[in-house]
């Protein structure tokens, strides 16, 4: 393959993978599409004739950031990047219902708290935070508090 053929298709291949990187995310199209550049810039500095090869390369270094500057500023701002971010519209969702257990109510640890771990209250299984210290499993234990879906206890 003649080295302009090949320099041209290492910079479309790179161009491609690094736009595919909008629809499957991941970094690994990005980083072989950049990797094309870099291959693409060595090709061009090792055939093209003297002040051309340094034209090309530093053209591609600025191409390069160009891309990267645009895509930090953008993309997020682009319906793509909105609809694969969280935004101001998850503003107001809460991740965590409430559990209706009340503060000063008694149940058993279900699993050590170490400190985190189950508890079951009334029946009900629970996620629980222990407030300062280990709690075997088995050991009667006492909601101290509750925020937002967190439950701490304590030793009863």
């Amino acid at each position: 393959m003649e080295p302009i053929t090949l320099y041209l298709t290492l910079l479309l291949a790179g161009f491609v993978l690094i736009g595919m990187e909008i629809f499957i995310p991941g970094g690994i199209l990005g980083i072989f599409g950049a990797i094309a550049w870099i291959f693409a810039a060595v090709i061009g500095w090792r055939n093209f004739p003297d002040p051309w090869n340094m034209v090309a390369g530093l053209a591609l270094l600025g191409v390069g950031i160009l891309t990267f500057v645009v895509w930090i500023r953008y993309f997020p701002k682009s319906r793509v990047g909105k609809s694969l971010s969280l935004g101001e519209s998850t503003a107001n969702y809460k991740s965590h219902k409430d559990d209706g257990v009340a503060v000063g109510t008694v149940g058993e640890a279900v699993s050590t708290l170490r400190p985190a771990g189950i508890a079951k209250f009334d029946g009900k299984r629970l996620d629980v935070v222990a407030d300062g210290e280990w709690i075997e499993a088995g050991q009667p234990v006492k909601v101290s508090s509750t925020s937002n879906g967190h439950v701490s206890v304590v030793k009863a």
